[in-house]
C-alpha cells in the first residue's frame, strides 16, 4: 500500500530542521500552541485558516499543503463540510481547480451535500469565479439529474453560461443541452435564459432555432407583463429580469426581424421592425423605460434602412450613411451597421469607397480585439459579426482589384473563423482566397499555407491521429 505523507509529519520535520519549539512557532505563526500540540499528538485537524498561517510561517507558497490536507482530512476521514467549505473558497481564490474537483468528487456520494455545494457554487458565480463554480454545478446536476427541480435547471443554466465561449461548435452543443431545462426555471428567470439562448443561436446563424426561441420569449414576456399590471399588489419574490420587462417583447420582435432578413423576407422583416418601433402600449413612464423606448425606436430607424437597402432599394444608402454618422461609433454599434453597407455593396455591386474612407478609423478598429463583457450579445454576436465584416470587406476589395487590402482582411477573417471554430465560413474564406490566389504575393501565399497547416495539425492532434513523425 502506498504511504501517504501527512502535513503534521512535514511540520515536525520543519521544527527539527530549524531547531524550533512549538512555543516559538506558535508565537511566530499566530496559531495557539495547544492547537499545534493537539494536531501533532492527537491528530486533530487544523482549520484551513490555521493551515494558511502555518504555511506562511514555514515560508511556503499559499495553498502548498492543500492537496495533502484533502488527502489527510477529507478523503481519509468522514467528510466534514465545516472543513470543506472554507477550503473550497480558498482553492477558488488560488485557482486550484483540480483540488476543487477532488473534494467535490469525493463528497458527492452523499446527496445531502448537494444543497450546500449549490450555495457555494452560487456564491462563487456571483464573485465571478466561474471556472471554480463549474465543477460544483456539474456535480450537483449529476446528483439531481433525475429530479425535475428548479435547482437542477439553475445548475444547467449556469453551466451553459460558463461554457459558452469563442468556440462556436461547443457553443451549439452547450445551447442544445441547456434548452430542455429552460421551462423548469423560475418564470422570470426564463426570460433572461431565453434571451441568452437566442443570442447564442443568433451568433451561430441558426435561424430556425432563433425564431422559435424569440417567439417563446415574446409569449412568456407578454404573460408576465400583463400579470404585472393586472395585479398591482402582486407579491414581489425578489427575482427581477436584467432588462425592463417590456424590452423582452420588443427584443423578440427585433430577433424575428433578423431571422426574416437573413432568409430574404424583407417585407416581413419590416413588419417586425415597425412593431418594436411602436411601443405606445408600454405603461411605465420612468426615465429608464424612456431610455429603452428611444433605443428601440433608434434601432428601428436604422433597420428600416437596412431592410430596404438589402432588398434592392439602393437609393436609401445615402440616408443610411448619415444615420450611421450620427450614431454611437463604438465597435459594438458600428460593426453591424458597416457590415450591412458591405453586404449591400457586394450584393448589388455598389461603389462604397467614399463611405469606407469616411469611416476609416472605425473600419480599422473593428479588426482589433474587443474587451469582453458579461452580456451574451457582446460576447457572442459581436465577434461573429466582426469576422463576417472582415470577410465581406475582403470580398469587396478583391473584386475591386485592391488586392493588398483584400488579402489582409481575408486573412483576418480566416483567423477569426478558426478561433470561432466556424468551419463553414472558414471554408468560404479558403474558397475566396483560392479564387484570387493568382493575385496574392508570395508572402501572403506563405501566410495562407502556414495557417492551413496550423489548422490541419490542430485538427489531427484533436482527433488523436497524430503519429508525431518528423
Amino acid at each position: 500500500m502506498k504511504h501517504t505523507p501527512t502535513i503534521s509529519a512535514e511540520f515536525e520535520y520543519y521544527l527539527k530542521q530549524n531547531d524550533m519549539t512549538l512555543s516559538q512557532f506558535a508565537e511566530y505563526s499566530g496559531v495557539h500552541q495547544r492547537t499545534l500540540s493537539n494536531w501533532i499528538t492527537q491528530h486533530r485537524p487544523v482549520s484551513v485558516q490555521q493551515l494558511d498561517r502555518i504555511t506562511v510561517a514555514m515560508d511556503l507558497p499559499e495553498g502548498y499543503f492543500y492537496d495533502l490536507y484533502i488527502e489527510n482530512y477529507i478523503i481519509d476521514l468522514s467528510p466534514n463540510f465545516r472543513r470543506i467549505e472554507p477550503l473550497l473558497y480558498r482553492c477558488a481564490e488560488l485557482d486550484k481547480l483540480d483540488a476543487i474537483r477532488r473534494m467535490v468528487g469525493h463528497i458527492m456520494d452523499n446527496p445531502l451535500y448537494a444543497s450546500r455545494l449549490f450555495d457555494v457554487a452560487e456564491a462563487l458565480f456571483e464573485q465571478g469565479r466561474h471556472a471554480a463554480a463549474l465543477p460544483l454545478y456539474e456535480n450537483v446536476a449529476e446528483v439531481e439529474k433525475y429530479q425535475h427541480s428548479e435547482r437542477l435547471a439553475t445548475c444547467q443554466y449556469r453551466i451553459f453560461t460558463i461554457q459558452v465561449g469563442a468556440d462556436q461548435s461547443r457553443n451549439l452543443k452547450a445551447a442544445i443541452l441547456f434548452e430542455p431545462y429552460v421551462e423548469r426555471l423560475d418564470e422570470i428567470v426564463q426570460l433572461d435564459a431565453l434571451k441568452d439562448l437566442a443570442n447564442v443561436y443568433r451568433s451561430l446563424r441558426k435561424w430556425d432555432k432563433l425564431d422559435a426561441t424569440a417567439c417563446k420569449m415574446r409569449d412568456k414576456a407578454k404573460i408576465q407583463y400583463t400579470m404585472k399590471h393586472k395585479q398591482e399588489k402582486r407579491k414581489d419574490y425578489g427575482k427581477k429580469t436584467r432588462s425592463p420587462l417590456f424590452g423582452y417583447i420588443a427584443y423578440a420582435d427585433l430577433l424575428c426581424a433578423c431571422v426574416c432578413e437573413a432568409q430574404g423576407d424583407y417585407k416581413q422583416a419590416l413588419q417586425y421592425t415597425y412593431a418594436y418601433a411602436n411601443l405606445d402600449w408600454v405603461i411605465e413612464t420612468d426615465e429608464d423605460t424612456q431610455h429603452w423606448v428611444n433605443l428601440y425606436k433608434h434601432w428601428s430607424e436604422g433597420n428600416t434602412y437596412v431592410n430596404k437597402l438589402l432588398s434592392g432599394d439602393t437609393g436609401v444608402l445615402a440616408d443610411y450613411v448619415e444615420y450611421i454618422a450620427s450614431t454611437n461609433k463604438t465597435n459594438k454599434e458600428m460593426v453591424t451597421k458597416l457590415l450591412n453597407v458591405l453586404m449591400a455593396a457586394n450584393r448589388y455591386q455598389i461603389d462604397v469607397d467614399k463611405i469606407l474612407r469616411r469611416f476609416e478609423t472605425e473600419v480599422s478598429s473593428l479588426t482589433q480585439p474587443e474587451t469582453l463583457f458579461d452580456d451574451m450579445y457582446t460576447n457572442q454576436v459581436i465577434p461573429e459579426q466582426c469576422a463576417r465584416f472582415g470577410y465581406e470587406l475582403a470580398y469587396y476589395y478583391l473584386y475591386q482589384g485592391i488586392y493588398s487590402d483584400g488579402f489582409k482582411y481575408l486573412m483576418y477573417a480566416m483567423v477569426s473563423y478558426h478561433t470561432l471554430n466556424n468551419e463553414t465560413y472558414f471554408i468560404n474564406c479558403m474558397g475566396l482566397f483560392l479564387h484570387f490566389r493568382d493575385y496574392a504575393v508570395l508572402e501572403t501565399k506563405a501566410d495562407f499555407l502556414n495557417l492551413i497547416e496550423k489548422v490541419w495539425l490542430e485538427n489531427v492532434e484533436k482527433d488523436g491521429t497524430a503519429d508525431h513523425r518528423d
